[in-house]
């Protein structure tokens, strides 16, 4: 890469000395259709790293499998993520755009080929009488034609062809998008499903704690008319009631919110859908190892498709360029005309014409190099938006990796704060049962005892979001089919 091929001008010697020779016969020239004008290409300076600074020792040996979600052993999650695949809405139309971009590949290529054309016409025609009679015959005519029309533009110069070519990589991308929207499907599944289960998780503690903080109260107002506790310290323990109480809507918001957004992903009507959900402690958290990455650049979908515009983008340059020879046309025509229908295939009524033509750009008031220059900026704005796409892959693999690692501790010490908390508090609650202990204490223990577990389920989302964010980073399992393409085409410089 950075070497330069061959010039413009060296280009164009190479095909005219072929098309001398062509005039010999036009299938030789058809020989000829498709010399290619070149590009240089450019180093593409991108930056891979030999391993990811966050990952464990010897996790490079191997990638997520295609069905990653399987490895949080959730069966439900299993059944909502093949119901998306088959039926959410969002791939659905990215397929529906695969179908587009294959039908404007066939209408590419149809410009490489010979237009042909029937033709049939039948003219009747009166003139009018203007100052007497018409001499040597009727005023009526007729006229019946019947032809066939052919034509061709040889694309010597290779602009159709490039054309072509790039409305192929056009279709590689609409792939390689539906594969990211799939990709982006899965992860919102698995994520919107996390977090309902998380506020299940949130509700359960929250209700457990308000019917102990309501035990709780019944203690200190049978203490109050005993005469043993004052009404402050039953306001306080309302108080803390009520808060618990208040904790419970916006928490059955996000869970109903996350139903409804989950019915969406797997195209349903929300009034037809049903989560059983559970607790986010039921499910596993896989290892994942992620590879290499250098493996990177061949295993997420999205990388792939900006490869696949940066190639489109070359071989519209190359059209560009084309443009700037001349343009070489056959046309030819045969068929019967005659004045009488009856002797239309008579052996009179044949003709036929051949044409050949050829149009050099000399003066567009700049629309062509405007062209090219502008073919030219989108390309190198698509070499940077693949750099870009790389780098941030890697990026996001490290970020996941370090969201992965930390989360896994502070779970681990979140668990041990509620273990802390809950003895705490169980010595409290006994001491309240025993008379010997104030308000003051009970309270904040029931306070640092219902944070702590809250903090705890959110902990534990936040792992398993780690998790799919690891799995998306690494391009969730996705398998491409063929390889990188951008090493052979790159814009120049």
């Amino acid at each position: 890469m950075g070497l330069r091929q061959f010039s413009l001008w060296e280009a164009g010697r190479a095909c005219a000395r072929p098309l001398a020779r062509a005039a010999a016969g036009a299938g030789f020239a058809l020989s000829l259709a498709g010399c290619i004008v070149g590009y240089e290409k450019p180093d593409l300076n991108i930056d891979v790293p030999n391993s990811y600074t966050t990952a464990r020792k010897g996790a490079e040996s191997a990638l997520p499998s295609l069905d990653w979600w399987r490895g949080f052993r959730s069966r439900e999650l299993t059944l909502l993520m093949e119901e998306a695949q088959t039926a959410n809405l969002d791939i659905a139309a990215a397929v529906a755009r695969i179908e587009q971009a294959d039908a404007q590949v066939r209408i590419a290529n149809a410009t490489l080929l010979p237009v042909l054309d029937a033709n049939f016409s039948a003219t009747r025609e009166r003139t009018a009488l203007l100052g007497g009679a018409l001499r040597g015959g009727s005023p009526v005519s007729s006229l019946y034609n019947l032809n066939l029309t052919a034509s061709y533009t040889l694309d010597f110069w290779g602009k159709n062809r490039a054309t072509l070519l790039a409305a192929e990589e056009n279709s590689i991308v609409s792939r390689f998008d539906k594969d990211v929207v799939a990709l982006t499907t899965l992860v919102s599944v698995a994520n919107t499903y996390f977090t309902a289960l998380d506020s299940q998780d949130r509700l359960r503690v929250a209700r457990e704690n308000l019917d102990a903080s309501s035990k709780i109260l019944d203690l200190i107002r049978q203490r109050a008319q005993a005469g043993t506790a004052s009404q402050l310290e039953v306001s306080q323990q309302e108080s803390l009631v009520a808060t618990q109480r208040a904790s419970i809507p916006p928490l059955e918001i996000t869970l109903r919110q996350s139903k409804a957004a989950l019915a969406l992903l797997v195209g349903r009507a929300p009034e037809h859908f049903i989560l059983a959900g559970g607790s986010t402690y039921r499910i596993a958290t896989p290892r994942i190892a992620p590879g290499l990455p250098s493996e990177l650049l061949n295993q997420r979908p999205d990388i792939r498709m900006a490869e696949a515009n940066l190639s489109s983008e070359n071989f519209t340059v190359e059209a560009a360029r084309a443009a700037f020879f001349p343009t070489i046309s056959l046309t030819g025509e045969t068929g019967f005309e005659s004045l009488a229908l009856k002797t239309l295939f008579g052996p009179g009524a044949w003709f036929y014409t051949m044409a050949a033509s050829a149009t050099q750009p000399i003066f567009h008031g700049g629309a062509l190099t405007g062209a090219l220059e502008q073919a030219q900026g989108r390309q190198l704005e698509l070499l940077q938006d693949y750099r870009k796409a790389v780098l941030s892959g890697f990026s996001d693999v490290e970020q996941a990796l370090i969201a992965v690692q930390q989360q896994t501790l502070h779970e681990r010490y979140q668990r041990e704060v509620v273990r802390a908390s809950k003895q705490a508090f169980d010595i409290s609650f006994q001491r309240l049962e025993q008379g010997t202990l104030d308000m003051v204490t009970l309270t904040q223990t029931q306070q640092t005892l219902f944070t702590a577990q809250d903090v705890l389920a959110q902990v534990r989302l936040s792992r398993l979001q780690a998790l799919v964010s690891l799995y998306q980073a690494l391009g969730g399992g996705w398998s491409p089919v063929g390889p990188p393409a951008v090493a052979a085409q790159a814009p120049p410089r």
